[in-house]
């Protein structure tokens, strides 16, 4: 029996075996990811945006990342950190040898240098920057971070990847923005030619944590020689190009299209729970900064209408108010009865009267271009508020002008979406403190500013996720935002793809060597 060894380029989900049919992992190969957009900036301290992170978490790596459990995991860091008993002191050990792109040698001094520039410009790091009192090397291995009192979110904000405390050259980190894009990952930039392709190579000095894989945190193999990132912002072309197998891995597909790429020549990968779509109410201008607006809206919504226009399939979406799935420890039922029922129109016509909802007034839409799904939810929000007399303008604007508008708050309700499975301290310090920059919905509840402090320094689990409960309702009552659906989104990858996990990290992204046996 002759065997005959066929290599082709790959970004991986599982090791298949059968009699005639078996697969191993080699180096070398390219990949070519279609992603929703052009990045704003490839500086992941200076942006939120998945799009920015999907691509630099190949080049920069951070103190610590999240394991299979979204768990915090040590990544640059030797290990988790020993924090005093008083909790105000972290003190950090480092992994030794590790180098930048640039071949100098990562130091402690690197590493302080790095996370003041992160409290300084990156909008979580302005949260943790709030009680850090210090940052110092302790000596060349390790460092040292005090704090004006506890501060439970702070290893979950240093573990995630945009807005992302990134470890980079103590020279580049006075850089503002940031023109050097050297870190310490498992690929490193060759070329970025806007609107065409952004070019990540194989960096030879890396140095993979080991051990298990571990979500994004253990071992990462550095089996490709080269990945590309094309943007295809229009969802249409992302369907075509993923069905005619045009790239090894395209994001962020619409959910319509699900069948036509089953057939075609990738297959779906489906990521549940994906987050949440949410309508982010202005809280403070225009009619909706009148509360009984924002309940006549939210008594209006036929959520299963919308989820399926925005789906066309149950598979991808729960009706679901909670702001948690019940299989996380944060769920909680608390605020939802004010959901039931929904579609009510009667109610919420009542509400508009009793606010005086003038005639002719239009509210102001808008939502993201990219998403298919955010899109298709916002069409039918528009007309379920036609029905109870809410006239509406809806603008789709692309990544870059939505997010203008967004944080201007230049919007009545803006229709976009979360995920916030790692703290919850993330989501609602951002979007619901009223000292917060981010804060788009202009929401500002003393009693809100009070449950966000106390979720700050609350160490305990149980007694944290007892406040988030509390925050949830209050969510609930006040409207600054509404959620009422979990849903799941997916992408699509090349059929002989091995060891993918969302998003591929470079790293455990191999070639497929399979032998046929004739």
């Amino acid at each position: 029996m002759k065997r005959i060894a066929l290599a082709v380029a790959t970004t991986a989900v599982a090791l298949i075996s059968t009699n005639a049919l078996a697969y191993a992992q080699t180096n070398g190969g390219i990949i070519d990811v279609a992603t929703i957009g052009e990045p704003p900036t490839l500086d992941p301290m200076a942006s939120t945006a998945d799009l920015v992170g999907i691509i630099t978490q190949h080049m920069f790596e951070t103190l610590y990342t999240f394991d299979a459990k979204w768990g915090p995991t040590p990544l640059l860091a030797a290990a988790l950190p020993t924090v005093s008993e008083d909790g105000m002191t972290l003190t950090i050990p480092l992994r030794t040898g590790i180098k930048f792109h640039d071949d100098s040698v990562m130091t402690a001094a690197d590493v302080v240098a790095s996370l003041e520039r992160w409290i300084k410009i990156a909008t979580r790091g302005k949260q943790a920057g709030e009680v850090i009192t210090g940052i110092t090397a302790t000596d060349d291995s390790t460092v040292t971070i005090t704090l004006s009192k506890p501060f439970a979110p702070l290893l979950a904000l240093l573990s995630l990847n945009n807005a992302a405390a990134i470890i980079i050259p103590a020279a580049n980190a006075t850089q503002d923005p940031l023109t050097s894009f050297i870190g310490t990952g498992p690929y490193k930039l060759k070329e970025r030619l806007p609107d065409q392709y952004i070019q990540l190579v194989r960096f030879d000095g890396y140095q993979s944590l080991g051990g298990e894989i571990d979500g994004y945190g253990g071992a990462r193999n550095q089996y490709l020689d080269e990945i590309r990132f094309v943007p295809v912002p229009d969802p249409n072309t992302r369907i075509g190009a993923a069905m005619a197998g045009q790239y090894d891995y395209v994001d962020q597909l619409p959910v319509e299209a699900f069948q036509q790429i089953t057939d075609g020549a990738t297959e779906p990968v489906v990521l549940a729970p994906f987050g949440w779509p949410v309508f982010m109410m202005n809280t403070k201008e225009g009619l909706n900064a009148d509360i009984r607006v924002r309940k006549a809206i939210q008594a209006a919504l036929a959520p299963e209408d919308m989820m399926l226009a925005a789906f066309g399939s149950e598979d991808f979406f729960s009706i679901d108010a909670a702001w948690y799935p019940d299989s996380f420890s944060w769920h909680s039922e608390v605020g939802t009865e004010a959901y039931k029922p929904l579609g009510d129109t009667e109610t919420a016509k009542a509400l508009l009267a009793e606010a005086g909802y003038p005639d002719g007034f239009t509210t102001e839409l808008h939502s993201w271009s990219q998403y298919a799904f955010l899109s298709n939810a916002a069409v039918v929000l528009q007309e379920q508020l036609k029905q109870i007399g809410i006239e509406s303008e809806l603008r789709f604007e692309e990544n870059a002008v939505y997010l203008e508008n967004y944080f201007a708050s230049n919007f009545d309700i803006s229709v976009t979406g979360t995920s916030a499975y790692v703290d919850p301290n993330d989501v609602v310090q951002n979007n619901f403190q009223s000292t917060s920059t981010t804060n788009a919905s202009q929401y500002n509840s003393p009693e809100m500013d009070e449950l966000i402090a106390a979720g700050m320094v609350e160490t305990d689990q149980a007694k944290r996720a007892e406040i988030y409960h509390e925050v949830q309702e209050l969510i609930k009552t006040d409207i600054p935002w509404i959620t009422l659906f979990i849903a799941s989104q997916y992408e699509a990858m090349k059929t002989y793809v091995m060891d993918y996990e969302h998003y591929p990290t470079g790293s455990n992204v191999s070639l497929k060597k399979v032998w046929l046996d004739v």
